[in-house]
């Protein structure tokens, strides 16, 4: 799995990213293209937009382009986020957090509804209008929703917490943790972004990024790195790597579990091939 190449466009507050992964034994990798314009809603459009295209392995031939506008990435980074939580924090998780107001917001906690018992909801972001217009928007679930004054209230009444936003400095401060606590950080995907205050990452109990190799670059870590709070000698296990052996999880109720999600081109593999055999399932698509 290649880098991340990405382009700012600061001008305009946006950004483009490049994300690709061949993962060995399957016929077909995808390359994508996401953009997250993070003015756009303003102007009464989408923030984020991209497309998908799936390439065969062996010849490197497009068996598909997914003119998906960005949706694809939506999703696949609220599934990421869901399989955090069920990995990583407490089974009988009732309260979620949700910081940010935008689409991956509605998606986070929509997809984390599969996993755990939420019952209540709650939710803080900088934009007020945003955060109304949220609360509209996923009245369909069967989640009371409160909305918060401050990040910090969120934090103290749940148990588990999602960061969905590009903020450049931290919401989240680390005399707010509190025993049993999961935070789900995924809006820091670039070396300026940072959602968490840097102390977080050496006081919790455990650190689980979705790739070690992108995060000391890019996550929520390379803040606690460049600030010398941890030592880059330090290890980690990745999420992968919890996935498949629960023992290096959680270890007790009361532990406080960071993950730290910048998004992989894996994901993206997964969800362009997994969608195109839909698509030929359903004989949806046009031919050229």
């Amino acid at each position: 799995m290649p880098p991340i190449l990405r382009l700012d466009i600061e001008k305009y507050h946006g950004e483009s990213d490049v994300k690709a992964a061949y993962i060995e034994g399957l016929d077909s990798y995808a390359i994508k293209i996401a953009s997250g314009f993070f003015n756009n809603p303003k102007l009464g459009i989408p923030s984020s937009n991209g497309l998908m295209i799936l390439l065969d392995s062996q010849t490197g031939v497009i068996k598909s382009v997914l003119l998906d506008k960005g949706y694809l990435t939506d999703v696949r980074t609220a599934i990421a986020g869901a399989i955090a939580a069920k990995y990583l924090s407490n089974y009988d998780s009732t309260k979620a957090g949700i910081i940010g107001a935008g689409i991956q917001a509605k998606l986070q906690l929509e997809a984390l509804t599969l996993v755990r018992k939420i019952n209540t909801a709650y939710i803080w972001s900088r934009d007020s209008i945003k955060t109304n217009k949220f609360v509209e928007e996923i009245n369909n679930l069967n989640v009371n929703l409160e909305v918060c004054s401050s990040a910090e209230e969120v934090l103290r009444k749940s148990e588990i917490v999602v960061t969905t936003t590009p903020s450049k400095s931290p919401l989240i401060k680390s005399d707010w943790l509190k025993k049993g606590l999961h935070i789900t950080a995924m809006g820091s995907d670039a070396e300026q972004k940072n959602e968490l205050d840097p102390l977080i990452i050496k006081q919790c109990d455990l650190y689980i990024p979705d790739s070690l190799s992108q995060t000391t670059i890019l996550g929520e870590l390379h803040h606690a790195l460049e600030k010398n709070i941890v030592s880059s000698d330090n290890t980690y296990d990745e999420l992968g790597n919890v996935i498949l052996d629960s023992n290096l999880g959680r270890k007790s109720k009361d532990d406080i579990t960071i993950c730290d999600l910048t998004g992989t081109g894996v994901q993206d593999t997964a969800i362009a091939r997994y969608t195109f055999n839909l698509a030929l399932k359903k004989k949806l698509g046009i031919k050229v």
